[in-house]
């Protein structure tokens, strides 16, 4: 049974994840059914992975409605109401983030509540954070952000590994997520911001 502070902390991150993946599907020019299709993917493939990779079967994305119901929502709004979420910066960049803070927290909890060690925790609350981002960009036939641009993958490792650490140290569970997740949704939003890069194959500028 998924803890009240979980729960929320993972319903959270799917509405903003589907928010991101319905944006783009606006962008792409998608029906309806095709916003609401990348909506989900985007908002329970990372969530899908982790539950999989730990043995919590069914994922809870399926088998709780609320998931569902969320990130439907999302879509819906982000379909009808797409100007207005253009108004933001860059919105699917925005939400992603958050998404990516979110989940990289939540999936290093469920991972050390699993039994993982350390180091399994960290990599699995990477996964959980990219993992929505990646089904997302893969559906419109896009690089995986992950693949190509700033600190992504970065951002969520070192969020999961605030957690991990917060464990070992005795923190409170709630203080080490809140941590991880600021820690993660400010170096992937300073990164867009400034642009700041991984080095790239080849030594030149990424490219677009």
């Amino acid at each position: 049974m998924t803890s009240l502070p979980i729960l929320v902390l993972d319903l959270a991150g799917t509405f903003a994840f589907a928010i991101s993946g319905a944006t783009l599907g606006v962008r792409k020019q998608l029906d309806l059914f095709g916003v609401l299709v990348l909506s989900f993917a985007a908002a329970t493939a990372g969530g899908i992975a982790r539950d999989v990779l730990i043995g919590a079967v069914p994922p809870v994305a399926l088998a709780d409605w609320r998931y569902l119901a969320v990130s439907l929502l999302a879509g819906l709004v982000t379909f009808h109401a797409h100007e207005r979420v253009e108004r933001l910066r860059n919105p699917v960049q925005l939400f992603d983030a958050v998404g990516l803070a979110l989940f990289a927290v939540t999936g290093a909890g469920k991972a050390l509540a699993a039994g993982l060690g350390p180091s399994g925790a960290v990599m699995l609350g990477m996964l959980s954070g990219i993992g929505g981002g990646i089904a997302r960009d893969l559906l419109v036939a896009e690089i995986p952000i992950v693949l190509r641009r700033e600190f992504y993958a970065v951002a969520a490792l070192l969020g999961a590994a605030c957690v991990v650490a917060g464990d070992a140290l005795g923190w409170p569970a709630a203080l080490s997520a809140i941590g991880g997740a600021v820690l993660c949704f400010a170096l992937r939003f300073m990164a867009i911001r400034h642009g700041w890069q991984l080095p790239v194959g080849g030594g030149g500028p990424p490219r677009r």
